[in-house]
């Protein structure tokens, strides 16, 4: 269910829940009108960054124009620390580190990890398991490429569960795509802001043998 996390006369930082999409498709809305719906005010929002359909999760929107602009450079200029956390199928290459490579677009939208490094996507992550064949992974994405997270874990050898474009396999036996947007940490003001909001759906995020990890990654920017 959507919720707001968090309320400033700037911005709000809201959960958007999985299979829900920032922008308008012939099914859905959006995620705005859905937003002032959820607030009771019809007062113009901007979406200011996205998240992938099949993301859960800490999205921002801005309350106003200014604002908007100002989260644009933010996000631009890489001043907007985010983390996410997955569930990952199969046996990862390494437990923790960084991808670093090149991406490029192949057949259907997808895309792929190259070993160059001229633009490279480059990702932080380390991950513990917490069942056989399942394991927790907390994700610092230093760069913001298109699938840049789930494309970097598949070419670990280990996609996230459920995800339909990069583990068709396992995403009809999975009851959603497990990945979601956990924390974010900006300047504002001359404040440093952190929030954060664990996963509220999905059978394997609320498995308390996921949860007993998942205590471990409450301060996320105290891992990297």
């Amino acid at each position: 269910m959507l919720e707001i996390i968090s309320e400033h006369p700037d911005f709000y930082v809201i959960y958007k829940p999985v299979n829900i999409s920032v922008h308008q498709t012939a099914e859905q809305p959006g995620i705005i009108p859905l937003v002032q719906q959820h607030v009771g005010c019809q007062a113009p929002l901007w979406l200011v960054h996205r998240l992938d359909q099949v993301t859960s999760g800490l999205l921002v929107l801005a309350r106003n124009q200014p604002s908007a602009q100002i989260f644009g450079r933010l996000f631009s200029d890489q001043q907007i620390t985010k983390y996410y956390l997955a569930i990952t199928t199969g046996r990862p290459k390494k437990k923790q580190g960084k991808v670093i490579g090149d991406m490029t677009k192949t057949r259907n939208g997808n895309w792929k990890l190259l070993h160059t490094r001229h633009n490279p996507a480059i990702t932080e992550f380390v991950s513990t398991g917490f069942l056989p064949g399942k394991r927790l992974c907390l994700i610092h994405p230093l760069t913001g490429k298109t699938h840049q997270i789930r494309v970097a874990l598949k070419s670990l050898g280990a996609p996230i569960l459920g995800d339909p474009r990069y583990s068709p396999k396992n995403h009809e036996s999975a009851d959603r795509c497990y990945l979601h947007a956990y924390a974010l940490q900006f300047n504002w003001q001359e404040k440093r802001l952190s929030y954060s909001c664990p996963p509220k759906e999905g059978h394997w995020f609320l498995a308390q043998t996921c949860q007993d990890k998942l205590a471990c990654y409450d301060a996320p920017w105290n891992l990297f």
